[in-house]
């Protein structure tokens, strides 16, 4: 297990489409376990591995009770709408406040190739939502609140 370099900035990989994954081997375990590691030490919720140069629809999130491997993740429902300060590993120093789904029902493979259903309402669900728009090449900043800017803070590295 390693840590591995999270991507920033104007990375041109961060708005590229990941792939999905149909492998489920050791070099997916491994992917899994470093971005558990890579995770841990920055003191996140989530990441997704295009966030460590990898475009596979990978993504891992921790909520302090333990982590979640979502693979191949798909939104199947999503309910109301909530508005809060959002922040990203891969935008350090600043934040933004997003308009998203107040509940979401999700979709994902384990590390096994099995289909596991989650389900997430207020932060979990604005981290799913923020984790799986990465696999799509979207940041945060662009679902940010009608009227809204991107501020620059020190409380997020």
């Amino acid at each position: 297990m390693a840590i591995r370099k999270i991507r920033v900035d104007d990375d041109p990989i961060l708005r590229k489409k990941s792939r999905p994954v149909e492998v489920f081997d050791d070099r997916l375990f491994e992917l899994l376990d470093d971005m558990k590691d890579t995770l841990k030490k920055a003191e996140g919720l989530g990441l997704a591995a295009v966030q460590v140069g990898v475009l596979k629809r990978v993504v891992v999130v921790n909520f302090g009770d333990g982590f979640i491997e979502l693979i191949n993740p798909e939104i199947l429902d999503s309910k109301g709408s909530q508005s809060a300060e959002e922040a990203c590993l891969s935008l350090p120093r600043k934040a933004g406040k997003t308009l998203r789904p107040m509940s979401v029902k999700v979709r994902a493979q384990n590390r096994n190739g099995a289909w596991v259903l989650y389900e997430g309402s207020e932060l979990k669900a604005r981290c799913f939502c923020h984790e799986i728009d990465h696999l799509d090449g979207k940041l945060y900043i662009d679902s940010l609140a009608p009227g809204e800017k991107v501020f620059y803070t020190e409380n997020y590295s």
